[in-house]
């Protein structure tokens, strides 16, 4: 198994970098990998969100995307420019049959909890990250794995 850095790319903060986003992570991951879906996932989540919530606006304005592989996980980061006025979080609440506001709560159970943020200081922007690991935690005692893994119909590119 590979391990190291697998790709590392700066898009454009514009949504047609989400597309871009998977075909680099496709290309990276190769076809074969059995992480690919859940890492494509997780890249489609992270980069949306960095697109739709970061403060742009400066021209040259890039998100990175570092994808790297380690002996039990592959550790995604999106870099943007941040926001001024908004963290990144999971919500608390969603209004039922609501179609946005899932992309964190997404990447939470992808990763099994392992993501978190880096600021880089006032103006510099910030880095959301997660891994991906190849063994997935067993569920906690109030939860069972079909809830806490796939709460909702995944699509079929991306099966479970």
């Amino acid at each position: 198994m590979e391990t190291g850095k697998l790709a590392e790319v700066f898009l454009e903060g514009a949504y047609e970098s989400v597309g871009q986003a998977r075909r680099e992570t496709r290309q990276a991951l190769g076809p074969d990998h059995v992480l690919l879906p859940d890492v494509v996932q997780v890249v489609s989540e992270l980069l949306a969100n960095a697109v739709e919530h970061a403060d742009h606006g400066l021209v040259g304005d890039l998100i990175g995307l570092t994808l790297t592989a380690t002996l039990d996980s592959v550790h995604v980061e999106v870099s943007d420019p941040g926001s001024a006025s908004r963290v990144p979080h999971i919500p608390r609440e969603r209004p039922p049959g609501a179609r946005r506001g899932r992309g964190l709560l997404i990447v939470d159970r992808l990763s099994g909890g392992r993501w978190g943020t880096r600021e880089h200081g006032p103006g510099l922007g910030r880095t959301v990250w997660c891994a991906i690991p190849y063994v997935r935690p067993e569920p906690s005692a109030e939860e069972d794995g079909a809830e806490r893994f796939a709460p909702w119909p995944l699509p079929a590119a991306f099966p479970n």
